[in-house]
């Protein structure tokens, strides 16, 4: 596999580089803005993700594959001339969805055999149907179809879907490469990264990633963590695997997180994020901030005149205040979401911003010891 990711700098653990796409260059370590049904929940179009710093967005294959259909998609140009955003686009696999929403669901070896969420009707997803799927989309990176454990889980049965989810792998590899053959295909330069499975379990997590390391893929995943076990376990975990990923590939921690677990994440070697948190607590009242998180709804903001962040320059800090805004939640005017959540947004892609000059600068560790107890706090 022809290498296209450029490891620029390291300080300790955490790494700076550059991720070449048929789409585009991104710099890492960066945030993929999540646009699971091809946009962003609370009124945010493609355009918009352009100005809040989005380098690379993330859609959801089981969402789009229930609707509007990723033939529709497909016939319409593919998933980025869909949306109308220009730059790369990864694709889950769907495996996580299958999970976590769908009910009445039956795994074997072949893939899941389950019901929509949306209407019930039969749906099955094996690693060829979800490999057919994201070639339909045409996504820049496809995530092998995997299965996500829940934190805890038996140790024999982690072991088991680990084996699978290594065989599934095999198979993802040798159905996209026949798709990205085929006349017609919308992403012939689609790249598929592999996802490391194993639970908690140390032992079970290295032997997956030496052999999923051996299939020599674009870039490699850590799945199955954020969902449910303690943050110091999931750093533990990342510590555990990190040697055993291939050092010039980039490294993605799936579904993760706080602006605290990325840059702990990143101290551990990690390129690659994405969650829905930013986009998700905005809608809430909650938001990041350089002083910490802030819940919008609390009544000391409805006279506050200044902005939500008075060290960010996001369209919604530079435009209304923080009192104006709150006044739009509480009334749920679909405007107060769409400030809230373009400013998280941009708060996560800065940060990430400042995360990279950082490491270029050799300065990650004191970037570390002052960001650390400052952006988990709760004002």
């Amino acid at each position: 596999m022809e290498n296209r990711f450029t490891l620029l700098k390291t300080e300790k653990g955490a790494r700076l580089g550059r991720f070449e796409t048929v789409h585009g260059e991104v710099l890492t370590p960066a945030f993929q803005n999540v646009a699971t049904s091809a946009a962003i929940k609370g009124g945010l179009d493609a355009f918009d993700l352009k100005k809040v710093g989005c380098q690379i967005a993330l859609c959801n294959t089981y969402h789009l594959h229930l609707r509007p259909g990723d033939e529709v998609i497909k016939n319409l140009g593919g998933i980025r001339k869909f949306m109308n955003w220009k730059g790369p686009v990864l694709t889950d696999s769907g495996g996580f969805q299958v999970f976590s929403l769908a009910t009445l669901r039956k795994i074997d070896e072949e893939g899941v055999s389950f019901r929509s969420h949306i209407d019930g009707r039969a749906v099955f997803m094996g690693p060829e149907e979800s490999m057919r799927i994201q070639s339909n989309l045409g996504s820049t990176v496809a995530m092998a179809f995997d299965e996500c454990v829940a934190n805890p889980s038996p140790r024999d049965y982690v072991e088991a879907s680990a084996e699978r989810t290594y065989r599934w792998l095999v198979r993802c590899k040798a159905a996209l490469e026949s798709y990205s053959r085929e006349k017609g295909a919308v992403n012939p330069d689609q790249m598929l990264f592999g996802i490391n499975q194993g639970g908690t379990y140390d032992d079970i997590r290295i032997e997956h990633m030496k052999k999923i390391a051996a299939l020599d893929l674009p870039g490699y995943a850590i799945g199955g963590l954020a969902v449910g076990e303690k943050a110091e376990e999931m750093y533990r975990i990342i510590e555990a695997v990190e040697p055993y990923m291939p050092k010039d590939r980039p490294r993605y921690l799936m579904g993760v997180g706080t602006p605290v677990n990325i840059i702990e994440a990143v101290a551990r070697g990690v390129d690659l994020f994405d969650c829905v948190m930013p986009s998700r607590n905005a809608r809430h009242g909650h938001i990041f901030t350089s002083e910490g998180v802030k819940n919008i709804k609390n009544e000391k903001y409805k006279t506050d005149k200044g902005p939500l962040d008075k060290n960010c320059g996001c369209y919604a800090c530079r435009r209304h205040s923080a009192a104006y805004i709150r006044h739009l939640l509480v009334c749920e005017e679909m405007e107060g979401y769409r400030l809230l959540v373009t400013h998280n947004l941009h708060f996560y892609n800065k940060l990430m911003e400042d995360i990279r000059a950082a490491i270029a600068g050799g300065r990650f560790l004191e970037f570390y010891e002052e960001k650390i107890p400052v952006l988990g706090r709760r004002i």
